[in-house]
C-alpha cells in the first residue's frame, strides 16, 4: 500500500530485456534500507526490488505489467516518481493507493493558472465512470484531486511544490501516464453491480 505522496524522483540507469524487463533505477533513497523483495511504487506501479547497490535498485517487470502501463516507454535517462510502501504508523497524507495501475491516460492540454498548472487528461472509456469531481486519482504514482470531469476527460491542478518534487514539472501534451482510480470508487461500483 502507498499514499501517492512521491518521496523521490529516480532515473532509469539500465534496461535489459530478458524473459521479462529488468530495470536499474538510480535513487536518493538509502538503499541499505531497501530489502530484497520490498515494494516500491515506480511511476505508480508497485514493483519488487530484486537487487540493490550504493545508489540504485533493480526491479523486474512482467510483460503483463508493461502491456497495462506506460512502462514500455521507459528508456535510459527517463525520470520517474518513486514511493516506498507504507509502514504501520506512517501518515496517510494522500489517499490509499495500491500500485495496481488500472490503465493509461493521455495528457490532452496544459495551461498555467497563476503559479499552478492545469492539466487535462483523457481516461480510457472503461475507467472514466470511476473518476468524480473532487475525488482522488493516482497519476504516475501521485495522489491528486480531480477538479472537473467531462465525459472521458478530467482536469487536475498542479501546485508549484508538486511540480518541483515530482516529474510533473516537465509534463507535455500527448504524454501517457499511469492511472489508478480510487480504490473506494472501484469497490462502490462493484457493490452497485452486485445489488
Amino acid at each position: 500500500m502507498f499514499t501517492g505522496l512521491v518521496t523521490d524522483v529516480g532515473e532509469i540507469r539500465e534496461l535489459e530485456q530478458r524473459g521479462d524487463l529488468r530495470a536499474r533505477i538510480a535513487t536518493g533513497y538509502d538503499t541499505s534500507t531497501i530489502a530484497t523483495g520490498a515494494s516500491i511504487a515506480c511511476d505508480g506501479v508497485c514493483l519488487t526490488a530484486v537487487a540493490t547497490g550504493a545508489d540504485w535498485f533493480d526491479v523486474e517487470v512482467s510483460g503483463e505489467t508493461v502491456s497495462k502501463t506506460n512502462l514500455g516507454a521507459w528508456n535510459v535517462g527517463y525520470r520517474l516518481n518513486l514511493e516506498r510502501s507504507l509502514r504501520v504508523g506512517d501518515e496517510l497524507g494522500g489517499h490509499i493507493v495500491s500500485g495496481h495501475v488500472d490503465g493509461v491516460a493521455e495528457v490532452v492540454s496544459i495551461h498555467d493558472e497563476g503559479d499552478s498548472t492545469r492539466v487535462r487528461l483523457a481516461a480510457p472509456e472503461a475507467l472514466a465512470k470511476f473518476i468524480a469531481p473532487k475525488g482522488s486519482v493516482a497519476l504516475n504514482g501521485t495522489s491528486l484531486t480531480v477538479n472537473e470531469v467531462e465525459g472521458r476527460e478530467f482536469g487536475i491542478n498542479f501546485i508549484p511544490h508538486t511540480k518541483k518534487v515530482t516529474t510533473w514539472g516537465t509534463v507535455q501534451e500527448g504524454d501517457r501516464v499511469n492511472l489508478e482510480i480510487d480504490v473506494l470508487a472501484r469497490y462502490v461500483a462493484r457493490l452497485g453491480e452486485a445489488g
